[in-house]
């Protein structure tokens, strides 16, 4: 069965929906967001969650009504849900006006929509009670809404994990339909983009490899056993403090920057390298070659590499290629 409905959402709750369905690479084949594939993946996935939560949450201003009062369970009830639905969850107040959307549910969206309007509702709406489900699910780090949203897969990756065994998969990456057995170790938050990495041993390489928990696919657990490398798990522990979107050899690098270049360095935040000290105007760092690229790339001439060659190398041949199109 497949059913279209009309949700109503804030300007702000849509935007913000549209970004985790953009971060977590739900697009159709023109490359646009996805938005209805996303929330159909969320409903089904948060459901039960959000369910407990809201009754939990109900619950509990009960027990503190009636445990300071001679209020009845009946009236506590009713004002609990008149707490919730008037300070909780009520967004009103900030004045932002109500969006349209066409959620196209079918399959387990589809069987989810059918328990929330025969069971869910009382006195809300079906628009009004997604719209609050949508809300409190981004309440939460986008971290952990990673995992709500790709659960069956980090369910895969925690059962390897806790059994210590080995684990295949493909990804959405450039080695897309290129498939994967490893020995998993760690996840991992990235502080700075909020995604998730599995840190891990790549068996065929014997190499350790980190791969963004959003983009695996086919995550299927095997029954083999591998056994612990100490060494390597205390040098992933650390890449995974550090920087757990790479796991590549760190090499010693001296920037120097400019009075401009250290305002930037002091505000872009995103994938920014741990300085190990600093001389004057030159940074000196610890850190993957391939991150420190990425990330003095926007610099331009504000930050120029004094070691290592390699990287003052590339850096020199993008601005250079750059410059000849420009020129053009």
């Amino acid at each position: 069965m497949t059913e279209k409905y009309k949700i109503y959402l804030s300007e702000d709750t849509r935007s913000r929906l549209i970004n985790d369905a953009e971060l977590f690479e739900f697009t159709k084949k023109d490359e646009t967001v996805n938005l209805n594939a996303f929330l159909k993946i969320l409903i089904v996935n948060y459901f039960d969650r959000y369910r407990h939560d809201s009754e939990a949450l109900l619950n509990n201003i009960m027990n503190d009504l009636t445990g300071m009062t001679s209020i009845s369970d009946k009236d506590a009830s009713l004002l609990a849900d008149k707490i919730v639905s008037t300070y909780i969850k009520n967004d009103k107040v900030s004045g932002s006006k109500n969006i349209a959307v066409t959620l196209t549910v079918s399959g387990s969206s589809y069987d989810i929509i059918k328990i929330i309007e025969n069971n869910m509702l009382r006195d809300t709406s079906l628009s009004q009670y997604l719209k609050d489900m949508f809300n409190s699910y981004l309440s939460i780090p986008r971290s952990e809404r990673e995992a709500i949203i790709f659960r069956d897969t980090y369910e895969d990756i925690e059962k390897a994990l806790k059994t210590h065994r080995i684990m295949t998969f493909t990804t959405t990456t450039s080695d897309n339909d290129k498939s994967f057995a490893v020995e998993p170790y760690f996840i991992a938050p990235s502080k700075e983009e909020q995604c998730n990495y599995l840190l891990c041993n790549d068996i065929h390489t014997n190499t350790p490899r980190t791969f963004r928990v959003s983009r695996i696919r086919s995550a299927f657990v095997t029954s083999d056993i591998f056994e612990i490398n100490e060494e390597l798990q205390k040098e992933l522990q650390e890449k995974a403090i550090r920087s757990p979107h790479s796991v590549s050899v760190a090499v010693p690098a001296i920037i120097k920057l400019n009075k401009y270049g250290k305002k930037m360095f002091k505000v872009i935040v995103k994938n920014r390298p741990l300085v190990s000290k600093i001389e004057g105007d030159l940074y000196y760092f610890d850190w993957p070659e391939l991150q420190l690229e990425d990330y003095f790339r926007r610099f331009g001439r504000d930050a120029v590499v004094i070691k290592p060659k390699s990287l003052k190398e590339k850096l020199r041949k993008y601005y250079y290629y750059a410059l000849r199109e420009y020129s053009k």
